[in-house]
């Protein structure tokens, strides 16, 4: 079992789906844990049953794209449970369409909650880490990112400016001990497929080598494993979970 006792995580759109699942690993693995999602009620939801595990959690409400809220959710948490060591970048949203109909605010939407949050919370909270000389940093990507999705530009561009951010901090952190790595989730079953048709969700799973979408769990289970000593010696990775659908 992966031990995480005594760290500290601050998981960002954790209020449901693949962010909700990860922050409960990481309960369940020891960690006390930062919820921070944008719907606050949701948030408060999750930190409550972290909180019934047994480790400390708290609910921060906080819009990642925006800097001047993340440098203040940041301060609120350093002072609440005294450092960071723990940062997942999940928090992303979809605004899909073919590129002709996209809107330019469907693109910058995109690009602010999925890319630019990633760069808010590592840039508020990796001086801890620096200090601290440890730290991991695990950036939830997407097998779209690396291979792309019609109706999808400003989602895959996104995820794939996830990589890039992901290896070069990962360079760049290194020699303080601090890791960074990607997930990259392929076909997951959340809210979002839930509302898609049996037929449809057959047709996804056509493409998928080992014949069924993952879980949530699934992608979980890789977060906790990166953000533990037991992969310290890995940075600057990106870990497909998604059932054979991309190897490289």
């Amino acid at each position: 079992m992966v031990e995480l006792k005594d760290k500290i995580a601050l998981v960002t759109g954790a209020a449901r789906g693949i962010g909700r699942a990860i922050a409960l690993e990481l309960a369940r693995s020891g960690a006390s844990v930062a919820v921070v999602d944008i719907d606050e009620q949701a948030a408060a939801a999750v930190s409550g049953e972290l909180a019934s595990l047994g480790v400390r959690a708290k609910a921060y409400r906080c819009d990642v794209s925006d800097l001047a809220e993340v440098e203040k959710m940041a301060g609120e948490c350093l002072q609440d449970f005294g450092r960071v060591d723990i940062l997942v970048n999940n928090a992303g949203i979809t605004r899909d369409t073919l590129l002709l109909r996209m809107k330019e605010e469907e693109w910058d939407l995109v690009l602010r909650v999925n890319l630019k949050s990633a760069f808010n919370c590592t840039k508020a909270l990796s001086r801890n880490m620096l200090k601290q000389k440890s730290g991991r940093i695990v950036n939830i990507s997407s097998v779209v990112g690396l291979m792309g999705n019609a109706g999808q530009a400003n989602y895959a561009a996104s995820k794939a400016g996830l990589i890039g951010f992901t290896k070069s901090l990962a360079r760049e952190f290194a020699s303080r001990g601090i890791t960074v790595n990607a997930v990259a989730p392929g076909f997951i079953q959340t809210e979002m497929t839930a509302s898609l048709s049996d037929e449809a969700k057959a047709r996804l799973a056509d493409q998928i080598p080992l014949g069924s979408l993952g879980m949530p769990e699934d992608v979980a289970a890789a977060v906790a494993f990166l953000a533990s000593d037991k992969a310290r010696y890995i940075t600057g990775q990106v870990i497909h979970i998604d059932g054979g659908m991309v190897m490289s």
